[in-house]
């Protein structure tokens, strides 16, 4: 049975938590996600496979939440919200497979599971922001990534 889409996202933002504080060989990862999560091997080489993705852009993409982020400072932001945003980013500018509506939803509702409601709040602010702002609102001027 394939995994679930919000499941795969929460493993996806949980591994990018974790890479803030711990750069691990990618076996042990893996491992872990089987045993912690109950997840298939398939799906934790999938989920190692987006968080390169956005490792890759990482920088493009915290360019990004600077300006839009008129709370705080980026230095100030939560690894928690910070992560959520460099996901939902992601998604919106740079994976076609992912309507922009649903990469903005699935960020608030990552932020209320992992964060809290002020959190959600202003991570949906900042990806509104980036998405009404932003020429990648219609990835027209982004190369598709698909995991």
């Amino acid at each position: 049975m394939p995994l679930p889409a919000q499941k795969f996202r929460e493993m996806v933002f949980q591994m990018l938590y974790a890479y803030d504080f711990i750069h691990s060989d990618e076996a042990d990862v893996i491992e872990l996600l089987m045993h912690e999560l109950k997840v298939t091997q398939k799906s934790a080489r999938e989920a190692i496979a987006k968080v390169k993705a956005i490792l890759e852009r990482i920088q493009e993409i915290d360019e990004m939440i600077r300006p839009a982020s008129t709370e705080y400072q980026f230095e100030r932001i939560s690894s928690v919200e910070k992560n959520i945003l460099r996901l939902g980013i992601f998604e919106l500018c740079f994976d076609e497979s992912i309507p922009d509506k649903v990469a903005i939803t699935e960020a608030i509702r990552l932020c209320r599971k992992f964060g809290t409601p002020e959190s959600a709040n202003f991570v949906n602010a900042v990806l509104d922001s980036i998405y009404k702002g932003s020429p990648c609102a219609s990835k027209s001027c982004c190369n598709p990534v698909v995991p």
